[in-house]
């Protein structure tokens, strides 16, 4: 069974508690910036083993009926046809997909807003399918001299030029599909509106990472150097809080830099800034769930791992990661770990050297390990998955889960109609497979019983995968890495 190190249920009640007396503090209106995920939070799941990635969802249902949503894009991501990549779709698709799943739990999305919005032909577009469904859509422009021009930031010719966001709750949560997409700019330029309406509001901002109270060397908090190392964020101690309450608290660089800033901007718009720090600014409790220190820490090193070995193939398909590659090998040192520390990449690097082809290792919920080859019929991955299943569901080795009679066919179907070089089975197709044989065979429906318990599971291959390799084992709930290298030696892949 995976240990658990973080109290979840702790977390939604201390949590809301949190910006309830937050939304009291300003008696009015409060703009919260969510960073980092509010739904589908799969980094923090791994490094707080226990935490639910739809924790702050549920958090949010708990004072749902004064909780109104904005969901901020940035427009050149959308130029850009940016993507998320624990999930493979555009943030465009993400922005439609989040607003579905907010509205199938019963949060009100108000709308949403075009950031940083220069006219663009492809902004344009989207904001015309949203309107077209209904969707509120406002627009924010760029400002000259942003942030350090706080005379024509905080003016009519600045924050006023945006378009004005009504909403109708008390606590307006800014979220969005990723990071830099303009959430803080968003709350005060909202800040900026509603003073001068004279509507009392305030800014907070809920940042999971790094955690304010933990050590700033701290796995958990390297781990989150380790997911931004594109963004170049490092953290630091907060100066600030140092120097007001001479308590040692960690923020990271943006924050900390951009603070002084931000002050002035809260000082013209409200009067007085109500903070004397960045950790001020945060209401995250995170910190205060943990309840087993060194389990949150091995899952912390574990995704350092993760995010290096994803470096290492990103770089292999052509990205330009060096530097983010040289960032996370120091991080790894910070963390005093290494690839070997990975349980599932030495006997994936052995089976493979065995059998001389590309090979897979699998870490069961128990500790074991299972490994998986190429043959002629599937693909490591597909291998290592129908060996876990049938490790799990106590079925002996030698027998065959899936008949040959069912194997050709598909293989036929996929070489000879569908026009596929490769004949071998990938994961997805094989999971089908044994679906069909378990309407029959006792065995098989033993094993596919087992498929929910993979979730969570390591697995390593000694290739890079295909991209319908990659997409099951993210729909199965696996953590995969993989070495960088492709199976072949040609200049394009699928």
């Amino acid at each position: 069974m995976k240990k658990i190190g973080f109290d979840n249920d702790k977390y939604l009640q201390t949590q809301s508690a949190k910006i309830k007396d937050r939304i009291n503090q300003f008696g009015g209106k409060l703009y919260l910036e969510f960073g980092g995920k509010l739904f589908d939070d799969f980094h923090a799941s791994r490094v707080l083993p226990g935490f639910q990635p739809d924790s702050k969802l549920k958090m949010l249902l708990q004072i749902k009926d004064n909780v109104e949503v904005v969901i901020a894009i940035r427009s050149s991501d959308i130029v850009k046809n940016k993507v998320r990549g624990d999930l493979g779709i555009t943030y465009e698709s993400d922005v439609l997909r989040l607003m579905d799943e907010f509205r199938n739990i019963g949060l009100y999305v108000g709308s949403v807003v075009i950031t940083m919005y220069r006219g663009e032909q492809q902004a344009d577009s989207f904001i015309k399918r949203l309107q077209s469904l209904g969707i509120k859509v406002y627009k924010h422009y760029p400002i000259d001299g942003y942030p350090s021009n706080l005379s024509l930031i905080v003016s009519d010719a600045g924050y006023g030029k945006n378009d004005y966001i009504e909403t109708s709750r008390e606590l307006v949560v800014v979220t969005a599909p990723g990071p830099g997409s303009g959430k803080m700019a968003t709350c005060l330029s909202q800040l900026y509106h509603e003073h001068k309406r004279g509507i009392r509001a305030g800014y907070a901002k809920f940042e999971t990472f790094p955690i304010w109270n933990l050590a700033l060397n701290h796995p958990v908090n390297l781990a989150y150097e380790a997911a931004t190392a594109d963004l170049d964020d490092v953290n630091m101690i907060d100066p600030f809080h140092l120097e007001a309450y001479g308590e040692t608290t960690v923020n990271y660089n943006r924050d900390v830099e951009i603070f002084p800033v931000l002050s002035s901007m809260m000082e013209r718009i409200m009067g007085v800034c109500p903070y004397k720090s960045p950790t001020d600014m945060g209401v995250n409790m995170a910190g205060n769930c943990i309840i087993d220190d060194e389990v949150v820490r091995e899952a912390a090193k574990q995704e350092i791992i993760r995010r290096y070995y994803q470096a290492l193939c990103d770089g292999r398909k052509g990205k330009d990661c060096d530097s983010i590659i040289y960032k996370l090998e120091l991080l790894m040192k910070k963390a005093g770990v290494s690839t070997t520390d990975r349980k599932v990449v030495t006997p994936a690097l052995i089976k493979a050297e065995v059998s001389a082809g590309p090979s897979a290792a699998l870490e069961l919920p128990d500790g074991r390990i299972v490994t998986g080859k190429t043959t002629e019929q599937m693909g490591p991955c597909a291998a290592v998955v129908l060996n876990a299943l049938k490790t799990m569901g106590g079925i002996d080795d030698r027998i065959d889960l899936i008949s040959r009679k069912i194997i050709e066919p598909i293989q036929y179907l996929k070489t000879q109609a569908l026009g596929s070089k490769n004949p071998r089975l990938h994961t997805d197709e094989v999971l089908i497979a044994l679906s069909i044989c378990a309407l029959t065979d006792e065995n098989a429906e033993k094993a596919l019983a087992q498929v929910n318990k993979l979730k969570d599971c390591e697995v390593h291959t000694t290739v890079i995968l295909s991209e319908a390799d990659e997409k099951t084992f993210r729909r199965l709930g696996v953590h995969l890495t993989s070495e960088p290298k492709y199976q072949e030696e040609k200049l394009y892949h699928v």
